[in-house]
């Protein structure tokens, strides 16, 4: 007698419901099921009052548990995790700048990102949490329902458990509905990446009080305001599943594919942490590391209190940029087609040399002492665009837990051919949005700075 062999049922390669799941989230605006966009002001503000933040600048012998290791000079924890501050040595065989040292974040472990996703009345809303970082500005700013990393969530500082992380650690708690990991700033961490990860929860969700429910639509009417939506959430945010492949596009994906590719083999390129000590033109004095000529970023020590933090007191080191950065992509279109002008851009800490960036991610005094030559291509552009073109513009902050005061101005201006042409510079290529989220279904092939302005137009703050 014979068995029949029973064959495991198949899935759908993709869930060809889910971006108009995300569109039609992102098309709900002003109310949702949760809080109203015009009550959110004083709700981020209650949440304020009922928790005490404040953030001090220290010297760094204040710091506790912190120290310079005596031979390397390198700043770590006595914990061995967390992250530490150690020396960069970078070459290029091209560009203005083919070698330079610098201090540098590496922090090894994979943190988690994550959104918490749930429909109510037909419409996908998403958990944020009102979260103080202390690198933030005005310190509080709308996160991710989960922004821990590793050492966090596995309390390696003896703190309280990290709320929401079980739905993105254990699988039968929800359904994915994107996952990638992603870089972090190339030119301030070493090859640091994080799990941006949307989930749709199974079964009824407990609502802690520094969470709310917002639409896609009600987010992008956050993104519209200066330093509301903090950096986290802008990356899981251009990861949502919206792009739509029937629509053309200058070039194909595969034309895209096959020319990024190019653009990542055609560099020598090397990239290694070297001591601290050994960083030549930076000087260290009680407070500070900062450049000789006073350019790029400082690190410093702080001392942080936070009432709803997972540890309501520490001390840490940080990174304050010198000026405020800008962040641009051109736009125009082709045959009706919104496109934006993608950068492949190298950067020290990436973990394979390129990523595609904006046309423009600069901080403008970094250059000042440049020759008009060497100036960085489209610079000068977005400094000077006519507010007319200016399609979408706001002030937001880069990574509050690592970097201190550390703000972009983030831009898309509609150019034309005379200043931005259809063959462009060497290193540049025309992309549909819809390209870019495709791509940002896989990592590290979309830099921080571009999945910033992504999430603007995946959640409508921007159009084109």
């Amino acid at each position: 007698m014979t068995t029949a062999t029973v064959s495991p049922a198949l899935s759908p390669r993709q869930d060809d419901t889910l971006p108009a799941r995300f569109a039609r989230s992102a098309a709900t605006t002003r109310s949702g099921a949760g809080l109203r966009s015009e009550d959110f002001p004083d709700w981020l503000a209650g949440r304020g009052r009922a928790n005490r933040f404040r953030v001090e600048r220290i010297p760094f012998a204040d710091l506790q548990g912190w120290s310079f290791d005596p031979v390397t000079g390198n700043l770590g924890h006595e914990s061995g995790k967390f992250f530490t501050v150690e020396g960069l040595d970078v070459r290029v065989d091209q560009g203005p700048f083919r070698h330079w040292r610098q201090p540098v974040i590496r922090q090894p472990e994979v943190g988690i990102l994550g959104i918490l996703a749930k429909e109510f009345g037909g419409v996908l809303h998403f958990l944020m949490q009102a979260k103080m970082e202390p690198g933030n500005r005005n310190l509080l700013q709308l996160s991710p329902t989960v922004q821990a990393t590793r050492s966090n969530y596995t309390k390696v500082h003896k703190g309280a458990n990290v709320k929401y992380i079980e739905y993105f650690t254990q699988p039968e708690r929800g359904r994915v509905l994107a996952d990638a990991l992603q870089s972090e700033h190339g030119s301030w961490f070493y090859r640091k990446s994080n799990r941006n990860m949307i989930v749709e929860a199974v079964g009824d969700v407990p609502l802690d009080d520094d969470f709310c429910w917002l639409t896609l639509g009600q987010i992008g009417e956050l993104l519209r305001l200066d330093n509301v939506v903090n950096m986290d959430a802008r990356t899981v945010l251009a990861c949502a599943p919206l792009g739509d492949a029937r629509q053309g596009a200058l070039h194909s994906d595969t034309a895209l594919r096959s020319w990024f590719t190019a653009e990542r083999s055609r560099y020598e390129f090397r990239a290694e942490c070297v001591p601290l000590r050994e960083v030549s033109g930076w000087t260290r004095d009680a407070d500070t590391i900062e450049h000789e000529h006073g350019r790029y970023f400082d690190v410093l020590a702080v001392q942080v209190e936070a009432g709803n933090r997972e540890v309501t007191g520490w001390t840490q080191p940080l990174f304050e940029p010198r000026g405020l950065g800008v962040t641009a992509y051109l736009t125009r279109r082709f045959d009706g087609v919104p496109h934006v002008l993608a950068h492949a851009r190298v950067e020290g800490g990436f973990l394979d040399t390129v990523e595609l960036g904006p046309t423009v991610q600069y901080t403008p005094g970094n250059y000042d002492h440049l020759a008009a030559s060497d100036r960085p291509p489209f610079l000068d552009l977005a400094l000077t665009a006519d507010p007319a073109r200016i399609r979408y513009e706001a002030v937001h902050s880069e990574e509050g837990g690592r970097f201190l005061n550390a703000e972009s101005r983030y831009l898309l201006i509609e150019a034309d051919e005379s200043e931005a042409p259809t063959v462009p510079p060497p290193g540049y290529l025309w992309v549909t949005p819809a390209q870019l989220n495709s791509l940002t279904q896989h990592g590290h092939y979309v830099n921080v700075q571009a999945r910033s302005l992504l999430a603007c137009l995946n959640t409508g703050a921007a159009e084109l």
